[in-house]
């Protein structure tokens, strides 16, 4: 195990950067999750760790050791990529033992570490099959197999959940979590799936047009996003945005949103009178009642199992909410919603940063 330190790292590719000297530190132990759109340069961070892309400037160092100049099999880490990678005329053990082999470690020690790694991750019984034998859930278990045998400095994923179904992803993210909180070696984890991020990591680094945009614990994240594209990304459903000005008359304020309506500023709101902005307020914060702020018309309900998810006409927007089953609601019906001010978050509509 070891702290991993990203230091002011920039990747060109010609003329086109992709990485906007990015400065990020792992604690050692830490499971980190870089998450963000497609191209957001996610995964070529994560590559120029491992040694697979070369750092055009800044410095990554692995337990204080910097590793710019490193081949990849010298830097003491293991990398599970989306597509397993796995030998595919090589049964399940041997894919296993593989790295062990090329290091010429003690057989009996390949032996050893093969098999109680794979009585953990529930493999014993498939150690002679051929990975077309298995399942996709399974296929990805020996890659991350093969990386936890190796007892690597740093685990490096690598969206490795992506080509699976819901259900199995489901799984999957309970047994990387459990095997990480047994083993607590440094890791890693790229995703486009903030479910992925919130559910799985330790910390979260956004990143957006090869920046971070912001690092926290999923709950600093949920509840303090830095800017308007932070809020948008983290949480399910996303957060309803609803373009407006605010307006500031002695000691009050407000906002103002389309046509006319006036709504609730957060306690001690920043901001000047006229300001553009964009007022945020999550769907589980929005609810029908008969004295609400905002009036609307239904647009869709949507069955989730455990509640509904409502889809209300505002003017020229469209607000989510998520309603409890008990409520008899349906597509046409007019509806009251109301909010929490203390549950708003204000943007400037132009910087998309937190007011």
């Amino acid at each position: 195990m070891a702290p991993v330190s990203i230091c002011g790292v920039r990747k060109s590719f010609g003329a086109l950067e992709v990485v906007h000297g990015v400065s990020l530190d792992i604690a050692d132990g830490e499971f980190m999750v870089l998450v963000g759109p497609s191209g957001c340069g996610k995964s070529t961070l994560l590559r120029m760790i491992a040694g697979l892309e070369d750092v055009t400037a800044g410095e990554i160092l692995i337990g204080g050791r910097p590793v710019n100049d490193l081949l990849p099999r010298d830097r003491d880490v293991a990398m599970v990529f989306q597509s397993y990678a796995l030998y595919p005329l090589k049964n399940v053990f041997e894919n296993m033992a593989f790295g062990l082999r090329m290091r010429r470690s003690p057989k009996a020690m390949i032996d050893e570490r093969v098999r109680t790694t794979a009585r953990t991750l529930a493999l014993e019984d498939y150690l002679q099959r051929l990975p077309k034998e298995l399942s996709g859930g399974q296929r990805q278990r020996v890659a991350m197999g093969r990386a936890i045998v190796r007892a690597p400095q740093a685990f490096l994923f690598d969206e490795p959940l992506s080509n699976l179904d819901a259900r199995l992803r489901a799984q999957m993210r309970v047994e990387i979590s459990l095997q990480h909180e047994e083993l607590r070696t440094t890791s890693i984890y790229v995703t486009h799936d903030q479910v992925e991020a919130m559910t799985m990591a330790d910390r979260i680094a956004v990143m957006h047009d090869g920046i971070v945009e912001q690092v926290g614990t999923p709950t600093e994240l949920y509840d303090s996003p830095a800017n308007a594209f932070v809020a948008s990304f983290i949480g399910s459903p996303p957060i309803n945005m609803m373009r407006g000005r605010l307006r500031r008359s002695g000691e009050r304020a407000w906002a103002e949103i389309a046509s006319g309506i006036r709504l609730p500023v957060p306690p001690h709101a920043g901001g000047e009178d006229g300001q553009p902005i964009l007022y945020g307020v999550r769907p589980e914060n929005l609810r029908a009642h008969a004295d609400g702020d905002i009036r609307g018309r239904v647009a869709l309900v949507e069955m989730m199992g455990a509640h509904f998810q409502v889809l209300v006409a505002v003017a020229d927007q469209r607000l989510c909410l998520t309603m409890d089953r008990s409520h008899a609601i349906a597509a046409g019906d007019e509806v009251a919603l109301q909010l929490d001010s203390r549950s708003v978050h204000l943007f400037d509509q132009t910087t998309g940063a937190r007011i």
